[in-house]
């Protein structure tokens, strides 16, 4: 027992050497963990950020005037003022994302509680801010017509019940929160993946799996360093881009414990490793195994619920990905990182990823055996 030990813990630090001699997986290492991670958190704005606004006020009035100063920066650049035969030009030439044209008489139809409209041009070709940017400019002008009314006339137009609502665990909905941990999610799965099938095709394309062979280890012990070696790498890192990047670098809170969270991550790198050494006994060579790749971690990122709810998925899909690491890594890591869970409620979480890292394990342990005998 204590010589398995030994081939383990020498063979998985021969493992480390070997990927230290290879400076294009350490850079890619380095830039996963770091810069993809930064990349991935400010690549969708948090919000629109000095939208280009035109107004047409054909009412001239006080309210008109009052909302027209309500689009404020940084949300909006400074409105500019045009005269209604200008607004089509204006809009074919993209100078404008959002056009708003007050129409006459616009003060005295709210008075007299006629329902007047404000018409709101939109240039949808600029998706991201059109579709946030026009949310904005509803609750403006709602917010400014209603607050005229009750110091106008002391009427107030809301409903009688009002709305309150708190935001939890991302009272600002900073999307850059759930990017930065999406980006490290996905990357630790990536990245896992990678190393595990890298290096066993790399014995193979250089010949050393023949001679691990006729050496006194066996396939158990070839396996189970790299397991251990390659998700040595990828737990550091982790833990250096948690508190680095994401909490240093882009001022993401986060509220549960450090530890409990690298302690699924091992649960998640025991899975995801196996499944790369498995992939790797199917490729021949390293375009072989990047296809393979491709064809298995997309779908995982894809429909783990990290970028799109599962909640939106087909029944048959959600049951699938059950089978999926990647899909329980996503579950506890907004559960410790944002709500601040505890073992009390990522245990069952836990529980699954070690069934399914010790399904994956058997598995790519007896194809690897296979693949050796052949």
């Amino acid at each position: 027992m204590k010589q398995k030990i030994r081939n383990i813990i020498q063979l998985g630090i021969k493992e480390l050497r070997g990927l230290w001699r290879d400076p294009l997986l350490v850079a890619l290492i380095i830039y996963s963990f770091t810069m993809s991670v930064y990349v991935s958190a400010k690549s969708t704005p948090d919000a629109i950020s000095n939208a280009a606004i035109a107004i047409v006020d054909e009412d001239g009035s006080q309210l008109s005037k009052r909302v027209s100063d309500a689009f404020l920066p940084p949300l909006f650049a400074r409105p500019q003022y045009l005269r209604l035969d200008e607004v089509d030009e204006a809009m074919d030439k993209g100078r404008y994302t959002f056009i708003v044209i007050f129409p006459p008489n616009f003060q005295e139809k709210v008075l007299a509680n006629n329902n007047p409209e404000v018409q709101v041009n939109v240039d949808a070709t600029r998706m991201s801010q059109a579709f946030t940017g026009n949310g904005y400019i509803q609750q403006i002008i709602a917010k400014e017509v209603n607050s005229f009314v009750n110091e106008t006339t002391g009427r107030n137009t809301t409903d009688t019940a009002e709305i309150l609502i708190r935001n939890r665990f991302n009272p600002n909905l900073i999307k850059a929160w759930e990017g930065a941990m999406n980006g490290l999610v996905n990357n630790v799965t990536m990245i896992a993946l990678i190393l595990t099938g890298a290096a066993l095709i790399r014995e193979r394309e250089r010949g050393t799996l023949e001679h691990l062979l006729v050496m006194p280890v066996t396939p158990f012990e070839i396996m189970v360093s790299k397991v251990w070696s390659m998700s040595l790498v990828v737990l550091v890192a982790t833990g250096l881009s948690l508190n680095v990047v994401v909490q240093a670098a882009l001022e993401v809170p986060v509220a549960g414990s450090f530890w409990l969270f690298m302690t699924g991550v091992v649960f998640n790198l025991f899975a995801v490793t196996s499944l790369g050494i498995f992939l790797a006994c199917f490729a021949r060579d390293m375009p072989q195994l990047g296809i393979l790749m491709i064809l298995v971690l997309l779908p995982m990122q894809m429909l783990s619920g990290g970028t799109t709810s599962q909640d939106n998925m087909p029944d048959l899909i959600r049951w699938i990905m059950q089978l999926s690491p990647t899909t329980h890594f996503v579950n506890f890591s907004k559960a410790i990182l944002f709500r601040g869970a505890g073992l009390d409620i990522v245990w069952p979480i836990f529980l699954k990823m070690i069934l399914i890292g010790t399904l994956f394990f058997s598995v790519a342990l007896k194809r690897f055996r296979r693949t050796v005998a052949s």
